[in-house]
């Protein structure tokens, strides 16, 4: 399993102009907001205030990159789908992220945060068909899975993998995982995972050389 040793943010980038120059692998957390992907990026990385959300959902519009163990990146995509954000803010992060995902290479795999307790919505059915459309693995990540009685999440889980069998056995999505910020289950699963497709990503640049 990855331990991670260390973890410090690096930047934040409003522009793809001003991405990182040492390209190393991403991994990518993506969700709406209020999904709690700063929280689940703190408890992956086993920090308490590495990554901090806004107390004003919506409000952060940049791509934060966090240098993990001098090897690779964690890239916290900008929320999406606050309704009290205007439609030309919206606009704009849709075409950033878009064009981020548009370049693949340094993507190892995303991440793709829903909270257990809701139905996905319409964007996050938007964001999975970008995923597939670029061909970029990504985890199903059921958050505050704490909140639900094991008997409904579980019901949940697999209400999920009937409902995109066809993304888990022909598109890019590698699984579906519970994680509780609070009980840290999901953790050990998410970190396994990670060290697998770092390790294929790296595998795929050393043969594309």
């Amino acid at each position: 399993m990855l331990k991670i040793n260390t973890a410090e943010f690096l930047q934040g980038v409003a522009d793809l102009r001003q991405l990182p120059k040492n390209e190393l692998q991403e991994i990518l957390y993506i969700g709406r907001s209020n999904v709690g992907k700063s929280s689940l990026l703190n408890k992956v990385c086993g920090r308490k205030s590495l990554a901090r959300s806004s107390s004003t959902p919506g409000k952060t519009r940049e791509i934060n990159y966090y240098i993990i163990n001098n090897a690779f990146y964690f890239v916290d995509l900008p929320g999406y789908g606050y309704a009290k954000v205007p439609e030309q803010m919206r606009a704009g992060w849709k075409r950033l992220i878009e064009d981020f995902l548009k370049r693949g290479g340094p993507i190892a795999l995303a991440m793709q945060l829903i909270d257990s307790r809701q139905e996905p919505t319409p964007l996050d059915l938007m964001m999975m068909d970008w995923l597939d459309y670029y061909e970029i693995p990504y985890l199903l990540v059921l958050t505050k899975a704490d909140k639900l009685p094991a008997s409904k999440l579980t019901k949940q889980l697999d209400a999920y993998k009937v409902r995109f069998n066809n993304q888990l056995t022909e598109g890019s999505c590698r699984g579906i995982i519970p994680f509780s910020i609070m009980t840290g289950e999901g953790r050990s699963d998410l970190l396994k995972l990670i060290a697998v497709h770092l390790e294929q990503a790296h595998h795929l640049k050393k043969e594309a050389v």
